[in-house]
Protein backbone atom coordinates (compact mmCIF):
# COMPACT_ATOMS: atom_id res chain seq x y z
CA UNK A 1 0.00 0.00 0.00
CA UNK A 2 2.82 2.35 0.93
CA UNK A 3 4.60 1.51 -2.32
CA UNK A 4 1.44 2.27 -4.27
CA UNK A 5 1.19 5.68 -2.57
CA UNK A 6 4.82 6.45 -3.34
CA UNK A 7 4.36 5.57 -7.03
CA UNK A 8 1.20 7.63 -7.20
CA UNK A 9 2.86 10.64 -5.56
CA UNK A 10 5.82 10.32 -7.92
CA UNK A 11 3.49 10.26 -10.91
CA UNK A 12 1.64 13.35 -9.68
CA UNK A 13 4.90 15.24 -9.16
CA UNK A 14 6.10 14.37 -12.66
CA UNK A 15 2.72 15.34 -14.10
CA UNK A 16 2.79 18.70 -12.32
CA UNK A 17 6.33 19.39 -13.52
CA UNK A 18 5.35 18.64 -17.12
CA UNK A 19 2.27 20.84 -16.80
CA UNK A 20 4.32 23.70 -15.36
CA UNK A 21 6.86 23.36 -18.20
CA UNK A 22 4.09 23.50 -20.84
CA UNK A 23 2.49 26.55 -19.24
CA UNK A 24 5.86 28.31 -19.02
CA UNK A 25 6.67 27.61 -22.68
CA UNK A 26 3.25 28.87 -23.70
CA UNK A 27 3.75 32.07 -21.72
CA UNK A 28 7.17 32.69 -23.25
CA UNK A 29 5.84 32.22 -26.78
CA UNK A 30 2.93 34.59 -26.18
CA UNK A 31 5.21 37.23 -24.68
CA UNK A 32 7.74 37.02 -27.52
CA UNK A 33 6.93 39.53 -30.33
CA UNK A 34 6.19 38.01 -33.73
CA UNK A 35 8.90 38.41 -36.37
CA UNK A 36 6.67 40.75 -38.39
CA UNK A 37 6.12 43.01 -35.37
CA UNK A 38 9.84 43.17 -34.67
CA UNK A 39 10.53 44.10 -38.30
CA UNK A 40 7.81 46.73 -38.25
CA UNK A 41 9.17 48.34 -35.11
CA UNK A 42 12.64 48.38 -36.65
CA UNK A 43 11.25 50.29 -39.63
CA UNK A 44 9.32 52.70 -37.41
CA UNK A 45 12.40 53.45 -35.31
CA UNK A 46 14.68 53.84 -38.34
CA UNK A 47 12.23 56.19 -40.06
CA UNK A 48 12.55 58.63 -37.18
CA UNK A 49 15.90 59.71 -38.64
CA UNK A 50 14.24 60.82 -41.90
CA UNK A 51 12.74 64.18 -42.79
CA UNK A 52 9.30 62.66 -43.40
CA UNK A 53 8.98 59.79 -40.89
CA UNK A 54 5.26 59.15 -41.38
CA UNK A 55 5.67 58.81 -45.15
CA UNK A 56 8.75 56.67 -44.57
CA UNK A 57 6.90 54.22 -42.35
CA UNK A 58 3.73 54.06 -44.44
CA UNK A 59 5.70 53.39 -47.62
CA UNK A 60 7.95 50.70 -46.12
CA UNK A 61 5.91 48.89 -43.46
CA UNK A 62 4.27 46.62 -46.07
CA UNK A 63 7.79 45.46 -47.03
CA UNK A 64 8.76 44.44 -43.50
CA UNK A 65 9.28 40.78 -44.43
CA UNK A 66 11.76 41.72 -47.15
CA UNK A 67 13.54 44.24 -44.91
CA UNK A 68 13.77 42.26 -41.70
CA UNK A 69 15.98 44.23 -39.33
CA UNK A 70 18.70 45.00 -41.87
CA UNK A 71 19.70 48.69 -42.33
CA UNK A 72 21.06 47.85 -45.79
CA UNK A 73 17.85 46.15 -46.93
CA UNK A 74 15.88 49.05 -45.46
CA UNK A 75 17.87 51.55 -47.53
CA UNK A 76 17.52 49.32 -50.60
CA UNK A 77 13.73 49.04 -50.26
CA UNK A 78 13.46 52.78 -49.64
CA UNK A 79 15.31 53.41 -52.91
CA UNK A 80 13.03 50.91 -54.65
CA UNK A 81 9.94 52.77 -53.42
CA UNK A 82 11.44 56.06 -54.58
CA UNK A 83 12.18 54.57 -58.00
CA UNK A 84 8.67 53.16 -58.41
CA UNK A 85 7.11 56.47 -57.40
CA UNK A 86 9.32 58.46 -59.79
CA UNK A 87 8.52 56.13 -62.68
CA UNK A 88 4.76 56.23 -62.09
CA UNK A 89 4.85 60.03 -61.76
CA UNK A 90 6.81 60.34 -65.00
CA UNK A 91 4.24 58.15 -66.79
CA UNK A 92 1.37 60.25 -65.42
CA UNK A 93 3.03 63.47 -66.56
CA UNK A 94 3.62 62.13 -70.07
CA UNK A 95 -0.07 61.33 -70.34
CA UNK A 96 -1.00 64.79 -69.10
CA UNK A 97 1.39 66.40 -71.59
CA UNK A 98 -0.46 64.66 -74.45
CA UNK A 99 -3.93 65.51 -73.17
CA UNK A 100 -6.05 68.12 -74.88
CA UNK A 101 -6.42 71.63 -73.54
CA UNK A 102 -2.85 72.03 -72.34
CA UNK A 103 -1.17 75.32 -73.18
CA UNK A 104 2.21 75.12 -74.98
CA UNK A 105 4.09 76.44 -71.94
CA UNK A 106 2.35 73.85 -69.74
CA UNK A 107 3.37 71.07 -72.12
CA UNK A 108 6.92 72.46 -72.15
CA UNK A 109 7.07 72.47 -68.35
CA UNK A 110 5.74 68.91 -68.27
CA UNK A 111 8.34 67.66 -70.74
CA UNK A 112 11.18 69.43 -68.93
CA UNK A 113 10.05 67.85 -65.69
CA UNK A 114 9.82 64.39 -67.26
CA UNK A 115 13.41 64.84 -68.48
CA UNK A 116 14.53 65.75 -64.97
CA UNK A 117 12.65 62.76 -63.55
CA UNK A 118 14.32 60.56 -66.14
CA UNK A 119 17.72 61.70 -64.85
CA UNK A 120 16.56 61.05 -61.29
CA UNK A 121 15.36 57.55 -62.22
CA UNK A 122 18.73 56.84 -63.84
CA UNK A 123 20.58 57.90 -60.70
CA UNK A 124 18.36 55.83 -58.42
CA UNK A 125 18.77 52.77 -60.66
CA UNK A 126 22.55 53.12 -60.52
CA UNK A 127 22.33 53.43 -56.76
CA UNK A 128 20.24 50.27 -56.48
CA UNK A 129 22.73 48.39 -58.62
CA UNK A 130 25.63 49.58 -56.47
CA UNK A 131 23.69 48.79 -53.29
CA UNK A 132 23.63 45.11 -54.26
CA UNK A 133 27.43 45.13 -54.37
CA UNK A 134 27.83 47.09 -51.15
CA UNK A 135 30.38 44.96 -49.36
CA UNK A 136 34.09 44.37 -49.06
CA UNK A 137 37.07 46.71 -48.93
CA UNK A 138 35.60 49.28 -51.32
CA UNK A 139 32.43 49.76 -49.24
CA UNK A 140 33.30 53.42 -48.56
CA UNK A 141 33.82 54.22 -52.25
CA UNK A 142 30.58 52.53 -53.30
CA UNK A 143 28.66 54.24 -50.52
CA UNK A 144 30.04 57.60 -51.60
CA UNK A 145 28.85 56.93 -55.17
CA UNK A 146 25.38 56.00 -53.92
CA UNK A 147 25.11 59.14 -51.80
CA UNK A 148 26.22 61.28 -54.74
CA UNK A 149 23.72 59.72 -57.18
CA UNK A 150 20.78 59.92 -54.79
CA UNK A 151 21.64 63.52 -53.87
CA UNK A 152 21.75 64.35 -57.59
CA UNK A 153 18.38 62.63 -58.09
CA UNK A 154 16.92 64.77 -55.32
CA UNK A 155 18.31 67.90 -57.01
CA UNK A 156 16.73 66.81 -60.33
CA UNK A 157 13.37 66.44 -58.60
CA UNK A 158 13.79 69.86 -57.01
CA UNK A 159 14.56 71.36 -60.42
CA UNK A 160 11.41 69.74 -61.75
CA UNK A 161 9.30 71.63 -59.21
CA UNK A 162 10.84 74.93 -60.33
CA UNK A 163 9.17 74.55 -63.70
CA UNK A 164 5.77 74.90 -62.08
CA UNK A 165 6.48 78.00 -60.04
CA UNK A 166 4.33 81.06 -60.69
CA UNK A 167 1.52 80.89 -63.24
CA UNK A 168 2.98 78.47 -65.76
CA UNK A 169 0.11 76.03 -65.20
CA UNK A 170 -3.53 76.33 -64.20
CA UNK A 171 -4.46 75.67 -60.58
CA UNK A 172 -5.94 72.17 -60.79
CA UNK A 173 -3.24 70.56 -62.95
CA UNK A 174 -0.50 72.39 -61.06
CA UNK A 175 -1.80 71.07 -57.73
CA UNK A 176 -1.90 67.46 -58.95
CA UNK A 177 1.54 67.60 -60.54
CA UNK A 178 3.12 69.43 -57.62
CA UNK A 179 1.78 66.90 -55.11
CA UNK A 180 3.13 63.97 -57.13
CA UNK A 181 6.55 65.53 -57.59
CA UNK A 182 6.78 66.42 -53.92
CA UNK A 183 5.89 62.83 -53.06
CA UNK A 184 8.76 61.61 -55.24
CA UNK A 185 11.14 64.16 -53.70
CA UNK A 186 10.10 63.27 -50.16
CA UNK A 187 10.54 59.55 -50.89
CA UNK A 188 14.03 60.22 -52.24
CA UNK A 189 14.84 62.46 -49.28
CA UNK A 190 13.89 59.64 -46.92
CA UNK A 191 15.96 57.15 -48.92
CA UNK A 192 18.98 59.45 -48.69
CA UNK A 193 18.52 59.79 -44.92
CA UNK A 194 18.42 56.00 -44.50
CA UNK A 195 21.46 55.64 -46.75
CA UNK A 196 23.31 58.21 -44.63
CA UNK A 197 22.34 56.27 -41.51
CA UNK A 198 23.71 53.09 -43.09
CA UNK A 199 26.90 54.93 -44.00
CA UNK A 200 27.28 56.20 -40.45
CA UNK A 201 27.04 52.63 -39.13
CA UNK A 202 30.07 51.78 -41.25
CA UNK A 203 31.94 55.00 -40.54
CA UNK A 204 31.23 56.48 -43.99
CA UNK A 205 29.31 59.65 -43.28
CA UNK A 206 28.97 61.66 -46.49
CA UNK A 207 26.50 64.53 -46.07
CA UNK A 208 25.53 63.01 -42.72
CA UNK A 209 28.93 63.64 -41.14
CA UNK A 210 32.03 65.82 -41.50
CA UNK A 211 32.96 65.28 -45.13
CA UNK A 212 31.78 68.84 -45.82
CA UNK A 213 32.27 71.86 -43.62
CA UNK A 214 29.24 73.15 -41.74
CA UNK A 215 28.38 76.16 -43.93
CA UNK A 216 28.69 74.36 -47.27
CA UNK A 217 26.84 71.29 -45.97
CA UNK A 218 24.01 73.48 -44.69
CA UNK A 219 23.67 75.26 -48.03
CA UNK A 220 23.63 71.98 -49.95
CA UNK A 221 21.11 70.31 -47.66
CA UNK A 222 18.81 73.36 -47.70
CA UNK A 223 19.00 73.50 -51.47
CA UNK A 224 18.15 69.82 -51.81
CA UNK A 225 15.64 69.42 -48.99
CA UNK A 226 14.32 72.73 -47.75
CA UNK A 227 13.12 74.45 -50.87
CA UNK A 228 10.59 71.76 -51.72
CA UNK A 229 8.37 72.63 -48.78
CA UNK A 230 7.43 76.24 -49.50
CA UNK A 231 6.24 75.87 -53.08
Amino acid sequence: MEGFCNNRCHFQIVYCLILIALITCSFIESARPAAGETNTEFIRTSCKSTTYPNLCFSSLSSRSNAIGVSPQLLAHESLTVSLETAQSTSTMMLKLAHSQGMAPREVGAMRDCVEELSDAVSGIKKSLGEMKELRGKDFDLKMSDIQTWVSAALTDEDTCTEGFAGKVMNGKVKTVVREKILEVAHMTSNALALINSLAALHGTEGFAGKVMNGKVKTVVREKILGRMNYR
